[in-house]
């Protein structure tokens, strides 16, 4: 047998964070003996700054084979953007390509000279025979010696419920800093699919059917959830779930014996909730940010939509009011309401139902989450929005990657659907910006602290503890000379973050992640000022003169904001 494409590199297609995906593909290589790494987080601006990561990336790790995540459409030009970068510094590492969007997209994509292949559907299984250089790896696709795309024969491994394989492990080996796995977000599958073929989405059942071979969506098996739980437990200070996370009873047996009280949880839902499940997370964890999509908040628009078999079910206006109800009976649930503006079938008489109901969710204390209609590839209304009255500003990969290509990596700008009446789509643009602003003023009602001189703050911080800035920002980023110097890590109850080295000079070392010399020196002299609880005006004159009163009170101002600093 040949000598297997190892080390293993993979890294996400996007700024941000990666999907968890990449960790469950770690873990199963490492699982199989294949030593496998991660970069989840990519806090790149700018070309050059991919560069200079990918060059650090590359010298740390020496991969044989380096894999991108493309899971989401959005993410396809800084995909290539990394692919030919990598393929410029070292020509030998074999690059492949995986996700749902990479299965959509693979012809346009294998048409590029620095993708090497190309895996569809479930990773796993496929990625590991691609590493030990198999003969006829599962579900790999490589592009042609005349240079045309393979032809895409069915998909031969599919996961199902009884792939109990499936599961996070080595968190401690997978991750190249602390900051990195800081970054880990908490996401838990516990299953897969989608059962609905909603027309504006790219993963519908029909999309999961022909790019992972799903016919069906199911549940991961009981004990690979709970291993998933075991393994994130120690290093997240959330967990959270989408739409298949299943009952309360099945999220209870896997959770186990685990003592959640100091964490949080975010569970994305569709359809009406069971009754039982906002006191089971609320008894479990600290804090409970709940979800509730329900397609678009006019209940006519709803209603015609699910009638024509294009909108998965969801709650009636009745059944809406009645989980408000259920949640607002315990004080550390917070409801979080989405829908979309701009879905086919709306009239100016459902513009107004739609206002109407997101002001009475605001006033009901719930957030609300409400965005225009995005085309996503594949979706029913991208590929036909004639049908709908509707156009679409990309269909093509070539349109999404022109669109993509223009814009600022680090922003959520994606393509869109309008209508095509200019005085119906005027209507509908009118009425998501007066949403927008009640939406606004709603958040910022909620998140602003008032700091005035009498106001009594301690610092609360959930979490902190010191590194060496080796470790916090990874061997690969910290100069040899600096690896040793301190660096104090400090973590909010709502998982802000906050890393100060009070040693290290800017001028000497520039990392936008960091907070450093004086900067970072004045944020833990006031932390350590609030260690007992005590006033504004009183901690102004403890500060002084080391931290000027104007400086320390924005300070004070910031800490608070970001719930560092809490009312005591």
């Amino acid at each position: 047998m040949p000598r297997p494409l190892s080390p293993v590199l993979l890294l996400g297609g996007g700024a941000g964070e990666a999907t968890c995906g990449i960790l469950y593909l770690a873990g199963y290589l490492r699982r199989h003996g294949v030593e496998a790494f991660v970069r989840l987080h990519d806090a790149d601006e700018d070309e050059a700054s991919v560069e200079r990561s990918v060059q650090q990336l590359l010298r740390r790790v020496k991969p044989k084979l380096v894999g991108l995540s493309l899971k989401w459409f959005h993410h396809a030009s800084r995909t290539l953007l990394i692919a030919r970068t990598i393929r410029r510094l070292a020509p030998d590492i074999h690059i492949t390509v995986g996700g749902n969007s990479a299965s959509f997209w693979w012809r346009e994509l294998l048409a590029y000279d620095c993708i090497d292949s190309v895996v569809l559907g479930d990773g796993e299984a496929p990625l590991l025979s691609l590493v030990r250089r198999e003969p006829s790896p599962p579900n790999v696709l490589w592009r042609g010696a005349d240079g045309e795309a393979p032809h895409r024969a069915p998909l031969r491994s599919v996961q199902g419920p009884k792939s109990d394989d499936i599961s996070y492990s080595h968190f401690s080996e997978l991750f190249l800093s602390g900051l990195d796995l800081a970054s880990f977000s908490g996401w838990v599958a516990p299953g897969k699919g989608c059962s609905e073929n909603c027309l504006y989405c790219s993963g519908t059942r029909g999309l999961q059917k022909a790019t992972f071979g799903r016919a069906r969506p199911f549940l991961r098996p009981e004990e690979a959830v709970q291993r998933d739980h075991q393994q994130i437990a120690p290093h997240t200070w959330q967990l959270r779930y989408d739409f298949a996370g299943s009952t309360a009873g099945f999220l209870e047996r896997t959770w186990g014996d685990l003592d959640w009280k100091r964490h949080a949880v975010t569970y994305f839902l569709w359809g009406v909730p069971p009754p039982e499940l906002a006191a089971t997370l609320s008894s479990r964890f600290e804090k409970v940010y709940m979800v509730l999509d329900i397609g678009c908040f006019s209940e006519a628009q709803r209603t015609e939509t699910m009638g024509r078999g294009l909108l998965k079910p969801c709650p009636t206006d009745r059944e809406l009011r009645e989980v408000i109800a259920r949640c607002r009976r315990h004080p550390n649930v917070e409801l979080e309401v989405s829908g979309i503006a701009g879905l086919p079938f709306s009239t100016r008489a459902r513009l107004r139902e739609e206002r109407a109901l997101v002001e009475e969710g605001l006033n009901l204390g719930c957030a609300v989450g409400y965005q225009r209609l995005q085309a996503q590839p594949g979706a029913l209304v991208t590929e036909h929005p004639d049908r709908f009255g509707m156009t679409s500003q990309a269909r093509s990969f070539e349109e999404f990657l022109a669109y993509f290509e223009e814009v600022d990596p680090s922003t959520t700008t994606v393509p869109m659907i309008h209508y095509a009446d200019p005085r119906l789509e005027a209507a509908v643009q009118a009425t998501s910006d007066e949403v927008d602003a009640l939406v606004f003023d709603a958040a910022e009602r909620r998140a602003h602290v008032a700091v005035e001189g009498h106001t009594r703050l301690v610092s609360r911080p959930a979490q902190t503890r010191a590194v060496t800035l080796g470790d916090w920002l990874g061997s690969h980023r910290a100069p040899p000379a600096l690896a040793g110097a301190p660096v104090t890590v400090v973590r909010s109850s709502t998982g802000n973050g906050l890393s100060c080295a009070p040693t290290v000079e800017a001028e000497v070392f520039h990392e936008p992640l960091l907070q450093q010399g004086e900067e970072a020196r004045a944020l833990l002299r006031v932390l350590d000022t609030f260690g007992r609880a005590k006033t504004v005006d009183t901690a102004l004159r403890q500060l002084r003169p080391r931290l000027p009163a104007p400086e320390a009170r924005a300070l004070i101002a910031s800490l608070a904001e970001g719930r560092f600093l809490q009312p005591a």
